[in-house]
């Protein structure tokens, strides 16, 4: 009676232990496509002057700094979401042609509800920090750097 309670509760855990993968597995790959598609959402909508784009990948609260460096001091530029869609919507991404536009995406790191991801632009690397909030992947945080020329 024992072997048959052992084989049959074996079963069930294992049962249970294969479902929990495949689960896991789902939830990984639903992230990381809104991951990538907010990063896509991001650049192309810059490239394309998509303000609808790039507002949906942005999280309100966006923080988009750089480091500049002038007179051997350092400061940080800030920049917001607003004056982000808004630079957007006025086309500045649209000066770099078709064929130079590079929208290379590499999630870094997916922890629950927070991931990391680099994109390499033509003439700079975003570090993106995103927040899945109401069961949405957005951009709140980004650091950057220009490529040098």
């Amino acid at each position: 009676m024992w072997k048959q309670i052992g084989r049959t509760s074996l079963f069930i855990v294992a049962i249970g232990l294969s479902a929990f993968p495949v689960d896991a597995q789902r939830a990984a790959a639903a992230d990381s496509t809104g991951i990538r598609q907010a990063a896509l959402d991001y650049i192309e909508g810059w490239y394309e002057g998509n303000a609808q784009r790039m507002e949906r990948a942005l999280h309100p609260g966006l923080a988009k700094r750089i480091v500049v460096t002038e007179n051997g001091r350092s400061r940080l530029d800030h920049m917001g979401a607003e004056q982000l869609i808004r630079g957007t919507a006025s086309g500045g991404g649209k000066r770099t042609p078709p064929a130079q536009r590079r929208t290379d995406v590499r999630i870094l790191d997916i922890y629950g509800n927070a991931a990391s991801v680099r994109i390499d632009a033509t003439d700079w690397v975003d570090y993106l920090q995103l927040a899945k909030t109401n069961g949405q992947w957005a951009i709140v945080n980004v650091l950057w750097e220009l490529r040098p020329r």
